[in-house]
């Protein structure tokens, strides 16, 4: 039973036993079932609002979940294109290890022609060392000993 069938009840009740409102606690309690009505049919309407608000947030999530799968896309993941190459062409990076920590950093040749070359892990500053030590017999920088 709903809470307005019970109100309606207590009403059906209290005309059925031909109840006195023109006493004291009769008008008291004809006042408390005037109350419970009141309370009931604003309770039903919330419950409607309420109803409606849930079958809204529903579509905006709908919504919200279609634009995420939108952004989100991974199909273009599986594609190759020859663009890609030369987007991640690393040919103009060096290694060099940092002379203090270790750290093994990636340059460009911008940044080594910077004389402030600065390891990331450590943040000792430190010149890079162009001259061949190298001992082959006619070595071109090899690196080879």
């Amino acid at each position: 039973m709903e809470i307005t069938e019970k109100v309606a009840y207590i009403k059906g009740l209290m005309e059925g036993m031909e109840f006195d409102a023109t006493t004291k606690e009769g008008k008291v309690i004809a006042a408390i079932v005037d109350v419970l009505t009141d309370i009931t049919e604003k309770v039903t309407v919330m419950d409607d609002e309420v109803g409606d608000l849930f079958d809204e947030v529903d579509a905006v999530s709908e919504d919200l979940s279609d634009v995420e799968e939108y952004l989100w896309e991974d199909d273009d993941d599986d594609d190759y294109d020859e663009e890609d190459d030369e987007e991640y062409d690393d040919s103009g990076l060096y290694e060099i290890t940092c002379p203090n920590c270790g750290e093994v950093v990636c340059v460009d040749e911008d940044m080594l022609d910077d004389e402030n070359l600065s390891c990331p892990n450590c943040g000792t500053k430190f010149e890079v060392d162009f001259s061949d030590d190298c001992d082959c017999e006619g070595c071109k920088g090899c690196g080879d000993k």
